[in-house]
């Protein structure tokens, strides 16, 4: 299952994952007259070029997902813990580096920022069949590479989020997010059954010579986007450890912001600890295949695509507050055939239950990425997404280890029963909230 909030996942790590306007104009801005409607994002050449290359970058990253584990216990014999650390790795760099990430994006142009992280994530992945080939590639070696590589990509994600209001024109924000989120599914689908190929055609290590030039892609899409002007923004010298936490506070002083990122926690908390069970609990408890496995994953991400392309209608349908909390409650009874799940192509429940989260995710996460973006002063995104993603992303290890803890001393599939219905209990956040007596987020009053 993939955690909600996330661009995608960073090397090592196979799950996807879970703004200064007015947010009550966006209904109008849908419904409005063709005439009157901004053009379409299809002719916009700068946020083409950027979900181009995102596009390419998402598949290379599930390709990677792939790869890494394999080229770990295939190649260098690691044992199921040090395999286990490659995720942890993976996804620690967000709780070290995520707040110092924010003040970097908020200072520096973005676009250069982005650019400069793929090339080193290029670099990096590269390097793997480079030192494979003259025989030195160690487990030491492996984790260095996916441990930078996750500190690129956390400074990536926090540009990338920031970068988007200046890209398109506000009412535009639900389509690109919309758009750029399907290309997450889209690689989830197709990207880990590409890598398994390409393990089998040419070795795990040289399977990363495509994830480089994945990363080199999106750095060549990224240097011909055309910068948006941006007003200079005078910056008062304060200490670095206020700074920091400018994002922390902001989002505490706005109930709604704070409730989705409580939300969004407890969700991504127990989706991790979904997620570090159910690939074991299909071989063992299923006896499912790893055809059937593979299978199961890619029907998982069929529910994010459906709901992608829907997404601005939803939106306009149910109202841009109301659809937040409708995504986290609705899907929820269908997590319950995850762990009702049975051997042979019974296991395709389980996949029905993934689908229906990665729905969820992606409705979710366009919605309150939207509104993130619409009410947050552009001069502190950065460390508003930033903080978003140090809390959210933080809990992911230690839900990782209760799933693992769960599994172990009560059996995988009552731990599964514990984990979905975590999962689904996460909405309660959003659904007692001022979102639940709203149809559309009312006009914020921001101040920077």
């Amino acid at each position: 299952m993939p955690p909600i909030g996330s661009p995608g996942p960073p090397p090592g790590d196979r799950r996807s994952a879970q703004t200064g306007t007015h947010v009550s104009q966006h209904v109008a801005d849908i419904t409005a007259p063709a005439s009157a409607r901004p053009p379409s994002l299809l002719r916009s050449r700068n946020f083409l070029l950027v979900w181009g290359g995102q596009t390419v970058s998402e598949l290379g990253t599930r390709i990677a997902g792939v790869a890494v584990p394999l080229l770990a216990a295939d190649t260098l014999h690691a044992s199921v813990f040090q395999v286990s650390l490659l995720t942890v790795l993976a996804w620690l760099p967000y709780l070290v580096v995520s707040l110092p990430a924010g003040i970097i994006a908020d200072r520096v142009n973005q676009r250069r920022l982005m650019i400069l992280c793929d090339l080193g994530r290029a670099a990096l992945m590269l390097s793997l069949p480079v030192v494979a080939l003259v025989g030195q590639l160690t487990l030491g070696f492996l984790y260095a590479v996916v441990g930078l590589s996750g500190v690129l990509t956390v400074l990536f994600t926090v540009a990338y989020k920031s970068m988007l209001p200046a890209l398109i024109p506000a009412a535009q924000l639900v389509d690109g997010n919309a758009k750029l989120t399907m290309s997450q599914d889209a690689a989830e689908l197709v990207g880990p059954s590409i890598g398994g190929v390409l393990v089998g055609l040419v070795g795990a290590a040289r399977t990363f010579l495509s994830n480089g030039l994945a990363f080199l892609v999106s750095a060549l899409t990224l240097l011909l986007v055309r910068d948006a002007p941006r007003p200079p923004v005078r910056r008062e010298r304060v200490p670095l450890r206020v700074e920091m936490t400018d994002g922390l506070r902001f989002v505490r002083r706005e109930p709604i912001l704070w409730k989705v990122l409580l939300c969004t926690t407890a969700s991504n908390f127990w989706v991790m600890a979904t997620s570090s069970i159910e690939v074991t609990f299909m071989l063992r408890e299923l006896h499912a295949s790893s055809v059937q496995v593979g299978l199961v994953f890619s029907v998982s991400a069929i529910g994010g695509l459906v709901v992608g392309a829907l997404a601005g209608r939803l939106s306009a349908w149910l109202g841009t507050a109301r659809v937040i909390w409708v995504a986290m409650a609705v899907p929820g009874p269908l997590y319950l055939l995850m762990p009702l799940a049975w051997s042979g192509w019974g296991v395709l429940l389980y996949g029905v239950g993934l689908a229906a989260f990665s729905a969820n995710a992606v409705l979710f996460n366009v919605a309150s990425t939207t509104y993130r973006q619409r009410v947050t002063p552009p001069a502190i995104l950065g460390r508003v997404n930033a903080a978003y993603l140090w809390v959210c992303f933080g809990v992911i290890p230690l839900g990782a280890l209760l799933g693992g803890a769960l599994g172990t001393a009560l059996g995988l599939r009552a731990a599964l029963w514990i984990c979905v219905l975590g999962t689904w209990s996460a909405c309660l956040f959003v659904v007692f909230s001022p979102l639940r007596t709203m149809r559309d987020t009312p006009e914020p009053v921001v101040s920077s």
